[in-house]
């Protein structure tokens, strides 16, 4: 059974940086598509940011573009985002997500950005 544990969230100013990491275990880590959502106090969950089994090909909602980074460490099974420039909308629940003939999600961590 694939699990995905995130960490790393938590408060942060407004303009400065945080990192999420998503730890996948329980199959082949190369079999899938690795992504991040996002869920906004009273809105609904969103797409963030997702890359190929690879690495090598990334994608990103326009409201994170040049902004947030994704990226994977195919030995550490481990998908990141690297989020630079935070604003206050920015604050929200992050799931990691792993999309494969079954997708699976992660529990979540909380991100606050105060203003």
């Amino acid at each position: 059974q694939v699990q995905l544990v995130e960490s790393g969230g938590g408060l942060v100013e407004a303009g400065g940086s945080l990192r999420l990491s998503c730890v996948f275990s329980g199959d082949t880590f190369t079999k899938y598509r690795m992504g991040w959502y996002r869920q906004p106090p009273e809105k609904g969950r969103e797409f963030v940011a997702g890359i190929w089994p690879s690495g090598g090909n990334t994608y990103y909602s326009d409201s994170v573009k040049g902004r947030f980074i994704i990226s994977r460490d195919n030995i550490k099974n481990t998908v990141y985002l690297q989020m630079d420039s935070v604003t206050p909308d920015d604050t929200a629940v992050y799931y990691c997500t792993a999309a494969g003939i079954t997708d699976y999600w992660g529990q979540g961590t909380q991100v606050t950005v105060s203003s």
